[in-house]
């Protein structure tokens, strides 16, 4: 089993930035490959970015391309989210996921964690 842990959640100002982490406990997180999706209230699942199990493959939703960056310390066993210039729309609960190969299906993932709330003030 692996149980993945989001932080580095919380309150910032529309333009401001707010970086995420995601670790694993159970397996070693280098193992998977793993995306981020955020949740707002009233509304669906969204992907936001994936990241391979070696760093140089990444893909983004066009929502977050070119504000969002997702990057992964594997001896630190952390994928990141580090988001940047924020708005207000970007509020919701953030998830990171994790699934063992890459996939066309963004959303078929094995893992899930709890997610962090990420609320943006204009």
């Amino acid at each position: 089993q692996v149980q993945l842990v989001e932080s580095g959640g919380g309150l910032v100002q529309a333009g401001g930035s707010l970086r995420l982490s995601c670790t694993a406990s159970g397996r070693t997180l280098s193992s998977f490959v793993v995306g981020w999706f955020r949740q707002a209230p009233g509304k669906e699942r969204e992907f936001l970015a994936r990241i391979g199990r070696y760093a140089g493959n990444t893909y983004y939703s066009d929502s977050v391309k070119g504000r969002f960056t997702i990057s992964r310390d594997n001896a630190k066993n952390t994928v990141y989210l580090q988001m940047n210039s924020m708005k207000p729309e970007d509020t919701a609960v953030y998830h990171c996921a994790a699934r063992q190969s890459w996939t066309t299906d963004l959303y078929d993932n094995d893992y899930w964690g709890q997610g962090t709330q990420v609320t943006v003030s204009s």
